[in-house]
């Protein structure tokens, strides 16, 4: 087979990315998400953070079916939407489960028929067709994905070093682990906050950690990955400075700062 060597390129281009949003409760996750260019919510039952909010939205999605249902319509329809986001994660997590069980007849994703890795096996496959649906919006209609998800506290013992808390994302960490891999950018967000000592007594031992807001009222976004929490991203999303306030323009104007940068080098 012969292939036509002018067809070569060595044009750089950043296609629409994929993002993954983590976030303790409340921070703003969903607002975010809601500033993109042109966005449409998928909700998932469980959900009502985007009640309040007039973006366009599908009904609440209670299955896997549903979800994938529509995508495959905004693939296949004619509309503005630029960007798609599942409102959550965390959430449609408990609904791949659900269906997974309900079909293999096991009391949950790790017991019966899905002992010994085999549930689990098959939800990680669920999500890849979530990632497949998401990557033919972002061929064939240039589409920015968003996946919202809420985070837990886990301790995390270093190998290398003293152990310590981290936030983590709260879906199975084999899920968590593959749909990392497939994003471009994932996203912190969180307050800012500084950790000092408060006595409780005349002893000096007889203390507590208390976390007070440094910025109050303001919300940041973190880029990159530190010990406390996940971040990251390859491209131009790897090289975002490490804090911006919480906002899609803050976000998009560094990118596209990066971009005349980047083109600026070369």
């Amino acid at each position: 087979m012969a292939f036509d060597l002018s067809s070569i390129t060595s044009e750089a281009r950043v296609r629409a990315p994929r993002i993954i949003l983590l976030g303790v409760e409340k921070i703003g996750k969903s607002t975010f998400a809601a500033g993109a260019d042109s966005s449409i919510f998928l909700p998932i039952k469980g959900e009502e953070g985007i009640d309040e909010f007039s973006v366009p939205k599908t009904p609440v999605c209670d299955s896997l079916d549903s979800v994938l249902g529509w995508l495959f319509s905004l693939g296949r329809g004619e509309h503005s939407h630029q960007t798609v986001v599942i409102d959550s994660t965390s959430t449609l997590e408990s609904i791949v489960h659900r269906d997974i069980c309900t079909k293999a007849e096991a009391p949950s994703i790790n017991e019966g028929a899905l002992a010994f890795g085999v549930g689990t096996d098959r939800a990680n496959h669920e999500w890849r067709k979530i990632t497949v649906f998401l990557d033919a919006l972002r061929s064939d209609k240039n589409m920015t994905s968003i996946l919202i998800g809420h985070v837990k506290v886990k301790r995390f013992d270093d190998p290398n070093g003293e152990s310590y808390d981290q936030y983590q994302w709260d879906i199975h960490h084999k899920a968590a682990s593959l749909l990392c891999r497939w994003a471009d950018s994932i996203l912190f967000c969180n307050t800012k906050v500084v950790v000092t000592k408060e006595s409780l007594g005349f002893h000096e031992d007889n203390a507590r950690n208390v976390g007070r807001d440094i910025a109050p009222g303001s919300r940041f976004l973190y880029t990159q990955k530190r010990p406390a929490h996940p971040g990251g991203g390859r491209g131009v999303y790897g090289r975002l400075s490490y804090e911006l306030p919480l906002s899609w323009a803050n976000f998009r104007n560094a990118v596209a700062g990066e971009k005349v940068y980047n083109r600026c080098k070369s």
